[in-house]
């Protein structure tokens, strides 16, 4: 081997070995330090970010959780108001029905006196049965609105329905029952709209 070559080798045999040792120093005064080496920082750092990680999760979640409650109060809530909105509009609608009612009972009582009172020859007259057919189709429109006509004649007297304004002797109907309906009674659903006035068999 030349001289050259072994010049070489020797050289390349003294770098490595000062790098090693520039290494073994790096690591010593890093420990003297306190500092870690790059592996150990690298590791440390990974569990910081696992840790920041974890966190955030943490956070997102408590987030959700948050908006998810606000957001079922606010549907209960507007679940509610649709409820008290249909409720207030079923309750307009029926003050609506019931003060229309209210404005047709004197016509339709005025109508029932006036078929009731039809003499029997003229019960045949086309204008006779044109009046009557008005009449039940108005009574027809009364019940299919939910409305009750109230004629208790033979029933049993019960106040929450009837007002008695006397007494019959007869012997028709049981006593303490229903002789004569006077005016008939009006019922919108179990609301009374107007008792019966009604005479009392003695």
């Amino acid at each position: 081997m030349s001289d050259t070559s072994r010049n070489v080798q020797d050289n390349a045999s003294d770098a490595e070995s000062m790098g090693q040792s520039n290494a073994n120093q790096q690591s010593a005064q890093a420990a003297g330090n306190g500092t870690k080496p790059p592996e150990s920082l690298t590791t440390d750092e990974s569990k910081v970010g696992e840790a920041s990680l974890d966190a955030q999760l943490t956070e997102a979640k408590a987030k959700a959780d948050e908006y998810l409650d606000g957001w079922q109060r606010a549907r209960a809530e507007f679940a509610n108001y649709r409820k008290r909105a249909d409720k207030e509009r079923d309750e307009a609608y029926q003050i609506g029905a019931v003060e229309t009612l209210r404005k047709l009972m004197p016509i339709i009582d005025d109508l029932d006196r006036a078929i009731a009172n039809v003499p029997a020859d003229r019960a045949g007259d086309d204008i006779i049965k044109g009046f009557t057919l008005i009449y039940r189709k108005l009574l027809t429109q009364l019940e299919n609105a939910g409305i009750k006509i109230i004629n208790p004649v033979g029933e049993e007297f019960n106040p929450a329905y009837h007002e008695a304004i006397g007494q019959d002797e007869t012997s028709n109907v049981p006593s303490g029952h229903v002789s004569t309906v006077l005016q008939k009674g009006y019922l919108y659903g179990d609301r009374v709209l107007r008792p019966a006035l009604v005479r009392i068999a003695a």
